[in-house]
């Protein structure tokens, strides 16, 4: 077996979002599905979910939030913040192994056991701010595996690359003013797009300026374009910037058929963008590399993208190519 990591916990099919919410448990019961079909199991290795510390929750959220969201679940509100932001009764406890699973698998590759891993876990993270939720999300998954490794394992240079279509506004608002977070995100321009953040212009602030790269795309872009994106910004920025580790915001929505979004990127440029950041992760970060699910609500691309996604991130843990 290979030092990929898989982190799918059933526990997370408990975050009950309603019978007509995009962002239900179905997605991960394709996910899982699709996992066992194409023999995946053989190839990498169970990432178990622990519930965060709350100390460690604490380093990008703020107590007041953190209380409110325990309260709202408890309460069993519908929603808390906004109405996209849905929530059941254990909605809390789900959110604390969503972001604890994904802790767990950045110390399991610090400490050399896994080389890299995909965390398919609910709900998503991107949005979450540092005291509200937004667009599905409750803590930010992606944004508390970067504290992490910053923190606890000191590194002083983490990449994170969003794909999701929606901007990770909540990634980006945690990190702008400081240069140990280089945050790059394509997504749907904010003019035409929810969450109408991530901007150009939006290039990060104070001591942090220059270490965000936003990089909007037009209804109706394919991934020509995000090819471009990556091998004339992205991948230049990653050789000047030299990233200790890279974290990914792996959603699948700017694909053509998805429901939520006007891009039209196949599979196959899902698949280019994936061979990218192993590479990118290969040159400069001993191949250190985790994968966490955001966005994709059409079952059959979602379950499509992430086999394929944890295919080739198990055929990079398998490789000697070790710097």
């Amino acid at each position: 077996m290979g030092k990929t990591g898989f982190l799918l916990d059933d526990r997370f099919l408990r975050h009950d979002t309603g019978p007509r919410h995009p962002e239900s448990p179905a997605r991960l019961g394709a996910i899982r599905d699709a996992y066992e079909q194409a023999g995946l199991g053989d190839r990498c290795r169970r990432v178990e979910a622990k519930e965060i510390l709350t100390s460690n929750l604490l380093r990008l959220h703020s107590r007041t939030y953190v209380t409110r969201v325990d309260a709202a679940c408890r309460q069993s509100l519908p929603f808390i913040d906004v109405p996209d932001s849905a929530i059941c009764p254990d909605s809390y406890e789900i959110a604390l192994l969503a972001a604890g699973g994904t802790t767990q698998a950045v110390d399991l590759i610090m400490s050399g056991d896994l080389t890299n891993a995909f965390c398919a876990v609910r709900p998503p993270g991107h949005h979450a701010e540092r005291d509200q939720s937004m667009g599905f999300c409750l803590f930010n998954n992606v944004g508390l595996a970067a504290e992490r490794l910053l923190r606890y394992h000191e590194l002083e240079r983490v990449m994170v690359i969003d794909w999701d279509v929606h901007h990770g506004n909540g990634t980006q608002h945690a990190f702008e003013h400081v240069p140990e977070v280089y945050f790059c995100s394509l997504h749907g321009h904010p003019l035409s797009l929810y969450p109408g953040t991530g901007f150009e212009t939006e290039v990060g602030t104070g001591e942090g300026e220059g270490y965000t790269l936003n990089i909007p795309m037009m209804p109706g872009t394919t991934g020509e374009r995000y090819r471009q994106a990556f091998d004339e910004q992205i991948l230049p920025a990653a050789e000047v910037y030299k990233p200790q580790f890279l974290l990914v915001s792996a959603g699948y929505d700017a694909h053509r058929l998805d429901p939520l979004a006007p891009l039209c990127l196949e599979v196959e440029d899902f698949e280019w963008m994936t061979r990218a950041v192993l590479d990118l992760a290969e040159r400069h970060c001993q191949g250190r590399l985790i994968s966490v699910l955001e966005g994709g609500y059409n079952l059959d691309v979602l379950s499509e993208c992430v086999t394929m996604h944890i295919s080739l991130l198990a055929d990079a843990g398998t490789s000697e190519r070790r710097g």
